[in-house]
């Protein structure tokens, strides 16, 4: 009997502690990251969330608020769990941990109820026959508190850390309200800031922020990051960790020296993490190199100094930051693409990105790369290398580099590249010859140069057409031999001639020779605006004595040839060399 006493006596009280209705147990910790003034603000904001973390709840907490929190935890794993997220970006700054005293109706999961835990049942009793479940009341917003009064709104201000004050002052300058240091001080300069956000909403202009309004401030300024889920990532084969939008990137391709993140969805974004040993002279080599990268608009302020370098570029539709430092023998950096325009998340996301690198150990082993990436020149580890509208061919005309080549060539161009060196400009065009004059940027010293004959060669003589048929494919210029099928054009033209030969639209541009060597024209488009395209096999080239006219009208005079038949290997090589590469750029 006693025993039956003992047991029924567990039992009640195992429901008495049950029946208190108090979600939160002794030496529970839970991480607070937000409170709203509505139940369905508040509703909202735990589902957006719920969606990037776990273990999420929602409780009110008396006087009109809703709180949203992490948990439950035992102290020491909350203050970790609270260090971590706030590392990544992942809760706002003035998240802290609470012991769930003050927790009152759970809203958040839907349907969740505190648990209570059944009376244990006696062994020499009978089963107690089951209540009906009842259906839960639920939650009903709380009326509309009137907001604080300003002498109210000082008090709860004064309450704030040094680091909740900080933030304060990040999100009015965010919002374009403020300018000055970033101190925690309150001074005339942040009332200022906070009277002007006040008119912009609409609101009384006190220049003291209430409860509510701070708030409201810090949504909308944490608004932007939604749906992007700001996450910590290391990553130990680079040796870097730091905060990622990992909801809108995939998990990362290693090829070095970079770890590639592409976009998983239609937002273009992409990360690059940089890993690599290496000296100044390495770092200097990256930096060259990532300008030729596509993903990297030419646009944009670069900066370069001892041990660190930082390149910024805009159009296209992107905007790119890359930023890369050496230290202990180690390059380590990253890029960030984001779309053009979207400056509001855009600078957001790079500032948790520059405030959360972290170095760790270890660099990318220089031998990574997926097993199915394409190798191709092309190609830098996987990302496009930027390519020039269009290339073809040109006449080296003088020792200073002048070059002479087709109009088409360079029409539309945003700029042009002689030998790879860009910058060239337009010193005479005629679209009536179909002939463009170009000085490069700088004195280039070519290996020959055009002489240039004006009497044609006998029909059906042996021609030449020197070129880069596969534009900067190959590292010279190629020679393809042909014949003179006439001195002049289809529809008669004294000053173009026929040839049979297989050039390529690389090869435009490009001089006529003689076997002499010497230069009698220069290969057109076989298909200019409004003409009909030219059979294979067919050519057509301005003869030499528009093209000696053309030079001499950009004061440039050209050398005249002597008669000197030479071997196709000696033609060839001064054809090459005296045959340019033109780029042609957008």
């Amino acid at each position: 009997m006693t025993r039956v006493k003992a047991r029924l006596l567990a039992a009640l009280l195992s429901g008495l502690a049950a029946g208190a209705a108090l979600p939160a147990l002794a030496q529970e910790a839970w991480v607070q990251i937000e409170a709203r003034p509505t139940l369905s603000d508040a509703t909202q904001r735990a589902r957006l969330y719920a969606g990037q973390l776990r273990d999420v709840s929602g409780f009110a907490l008396g006087g009109g608020w809703y709180g949203i929190v992490l948990g439950p935890y035992g102290e020491t794993e909350a203050q970790s769990l609270r260090a971590r997220l706030l590392a990544s970006g992942a809760i706002p700054s003035d998240a802290f941990i609470v012991d769930g005293s003050r927790f009152g109706t759970r809203f958040w999961p839907l349907g969740a109820q505190a648990a209570r835990p059944a009376p244990a049942p006696s062994a020499d009793a009978a089963p107690a026959p089951q209540p009906e479940p009842q259906p839960q009341p639920q939650p009903q917003p709380e009326p509309e508190r009137p907001d604080e009064t300003p002498a109210e709104a000082r008090a709860s201000e004064a309450a704030l850390g040094r680091a909740q004050r900080e933030q304060l002052q990040v999100a009015l300058q965010w919002a374009g309200v403020y300018d000055a240091a970033i101190d925690g001080a309150f001074g005339r300069g942040t009332r200022a800031a906070m009277g002007q956000w006040q008119a912009q909403q609409g609101l009384p202009t006190t220049g003291i922020l209430t409860t509510r309004q701070r708030a409201q401030l810090l949504e909308a300024y944490n608004a932007v990051l939604e749906g992007l889920g700001m996450t910590r990532v290391a990553r130990r084969d680079a040796g870097i960790a730091l905060p990622l939008p990992t909801a809108i990137l995939d998990g990362g391709t290693a090829s070095a020296p970079f770890v590639r993140y592409e976009p998983t969805g239609e937002e273009p974004v992409q990360v690059l993490l940089i890993s690599q040993e290496g000296n100044a002279e390495t770092l200097a080599g990256l930096y060259e190199i990532m300008q030729t990268l596509e993903i990297l608009p030419e646009e944009g302020p670069r900066r370069r100094e001892a041990g660190r370098f930082s390149i910024e570029g805009t159009g296209g539709g992107r905007h790119t930051v890359v930023e890369a430092s050496l230290e202990a023998g180690q390059i380590k950096g990253f890029a960030l693409v984001w779309p053009e325009g979207d400056e509001a998340r855009r600078t957001r996301v790079l500032g948790q990105m520059r405030a959360g690198f972290e170095r760790l150990p270890g660099v990318l082993d220089p031998a990574v790369m997926p097993e199915d990436e394409a190798q191709a020149t092309d190609l830098v580890s996987g990302l496009q290398i930027r390519q020039p509208l269009r290339e073809a061919s040109g006449i080296f005309a003088d020792a200073a580099g002048t070059v002479l080549t087709a109009e088409a060539v360079v029409a539309g161009c945003g700029d042009i590249a002689i030998e790879g060196t860009r910058g060239a400009s337009v010193l005479h065009s005629d679209a009536g010859t179909g002939l463009a004059v170009l000085r490069p940027a700088a004195p280039l010293a070519p290996m020959a140069t055009a002489r240039f004959r004006s009497a044609p060669p006998r029909l059906g003589d042996e021609i030449a057409v020197a070129g880069y048929p596969y534009g900067g494919a190959l590292p010279a210029a190629a020679v393809t031999f042909g014949t003179l099928a006439d001195s002049r054009g289809l529809e008669g033209e004294a000053t173009l001639s026929r040839l049979e030969i297989a050039a390529r639209p690389g090869d435009v541009g490009g001089p006529v020779l003689d076997r002499e060597g010497a230069v009698i024209g220069l290969l057109l488009p076989s298909q200019r605006a409004g003409d009909t395209a030219l059979p294979d096999g067919i050519g057509l080239a301005r003869d030499a004595g528009p093209l000696i006219a053309a030079l001499e009208a950009a004061g440039v005079s050209p050398a005249r040839a002597e008669a000197a038949e030479q071997s196709p290997e000696r033609l060839a090589r001064a054809a090459a060399g005296m045959t340019a590469l033109v780029s042609c750029w957008e």
